[in-house]
């Protein structure tokens, strides 16, 4: 199938052709996104201050924080961009390559630890 684009300026919305889009409206967290990473974030709570750097600046709202305190990283929705261990100031956030996690199974491991401690903090 090849489009003829040339017209493309003056299409209106039902003219455009079905293609790579998406149809429907909604938010980020119905599409997981986390398995496009090439690099996984991974935070050390013994080095991490509470600054929330990482959240404020995370562009997938991926660093998880509660009562003004970091307690970690949602892997689904994460895209490995690195920007959460750039804007650290004690280095708490390191980026490792994930391959090395899914060749290891610790992938759903860390999910799963990730998902306790946040059941932890919503129960307290």
């Amino acid at each position: 199938m090849s489009w003829d684009i040339k017209d493309c300026d003056s299409w209106t919305y039902d003219e455009i052709p079905l293609g790579a889009m998406t149809l429907e409206g909604g938010t980020g967290t119905k599409h997981l996104t986390g398995d496009w990473r090439v690099k996984r974030p991974v935070w050390d709570s013994e080095k991490c201050i509470n600054c929330l750097q990482c959240w404020m600046f995370c562009p997938d709202n991926s660093c998880v924080a509660k009562d003004e305190k970091m307690t970690g990283i949602d892997y689904e929705h994460c895209k490995g961009c690195g920007v959460c261990a750039q804007v650290c100031p004690v280095d708490a956030i390191t980026m490792h390559t994930e391959k090395d996690f899914r060749s290891t199974g610790d992938n759903k491991e860390l999910h799963e630890s990730a998902e306790d401690e946040l059941k932890e903090e919503e129960g307290k």
